[in-house]
């Protein structure tokens, strides 16, 4: 069995993950392997292999905090305590990657340009292995640990900019999708409801099959990367459990880069795992 990362390893790897992630927020180069060469001469024997685990633990413990993790090192769940505490602490004591996480969440966005937006569609996120809830199946969760710090993904969440535009980018691919399919009467009927009909809806865009079948898409966007945790409103829950058989969540990714997208049909509750981060308080 692998020996333990000790803690000055983990202070190490750490340290150096914050730097690649301060890099990428700033748009930077930045080049992985040769950070994983580098940090084998100052670790105890470790593969790169372990190395590359262990970034991916440093991201889910990321996400954990509220935090965006480097885009190619997919979360992995599975991390002894130490490295939540250090990350945690490390955080702390590094001002210049929190301030370029609360730059890029509050950023105003614009819908970005894009030569073919139907190549914006990906698969949605592979199961995590190592993990034992739907949670990490589909799109990763908070767990029961609550965060050090401002959570700044539900920040990026109330970004209404960014949700803006995201629904916007929805539109559009959504009008190229039904006009490649022939559909240009039904290309023409595409609806932002959030702006028609209001927030209070239970979804952002009306959209058709190709047979004419109705379509009711939520808009998830985030600027980070394809396994961030996303929110959603009791009342989005209800609306995908009524209309499941129409329902389709779109998670729009890397909208500030070149912007990525997949969709989950189906009731929320089924394709993805919900876990409560809020309550509401009343004296009893």
């Amino acid at each position: 069995m692998p020996e333990d990362w000790s803690r000055t390893e983990v202070e190490i790897i750490v340290a150096d993950y914050l730097a690649m992630l301060s890099f990428e927020l700033q748009g930077k180069p930045f080049s992985k392997a040769e950070h994983r060469r580098n940090l084998q001469q100052l670790l105890n024997k470790r593969s790169e292999g372990s190395i590359e685990r262990k970034h991916s633990n440093i991201s889910a413990v990321l996400l954990e905090l509220g935090f965006p993790y480097i885009s190619g090192y997919k979360p992995l769940v599975n991390y002894q305590r130490l490295l939540f505490d250090v990350v945690a602490d490390r955080l702390s004591a590094t001002k210049n990657v929190v301030d370029l996480v609360r730059e890029e969440v509050t950023r105003s966005a614009a819908v970005p340009p894009v030569e073919n937006i139907l190549d914006a569609l990906v698969d949605p996120p592979s199961p995590t292995a190592g993990t034992a809830s739907r949670a990490e199946q589909v799109l990763l969760s908070y767990s029961i640990r609550p965060p050090r710090h401002i959570d700044y993904l539900a920040q990026e969440a109330r970004n209404s900019s960014l949700g803006a535009a995201g629904e916007e980018f929805v539109i559009k691919f959504e009008i190229a999708r039904l006009r490649n399919a022939g559909q240009k009467k039904l290309a023409d009927r595409v609806e932002r409801v959030s702006i028609t009909q209001g927030d209070g809806v239970g979804f952002d865009v009306m959209s058709f099959e190709p047979n004419g079948k109705e379509r009711f898409i939520e808009a998830k966007t985030t600027a980070f990367g394809k396994e961030t945790p996303f929110f959603v409103t009791r009342n989005e829950l209800q609306f995908s459990k009524d209309h499941e058989v129409n329902y389709y969540l779109y998670r729009v990714f890397q909208f500030h880069k070149v912007p990525k997208l997949f969709h989950l049909d189906g009731a929320l509750d089924v394709v993805c795992a919900l876990d409560p981060v809020q309550y509401i308080g009343r004296v009893c």
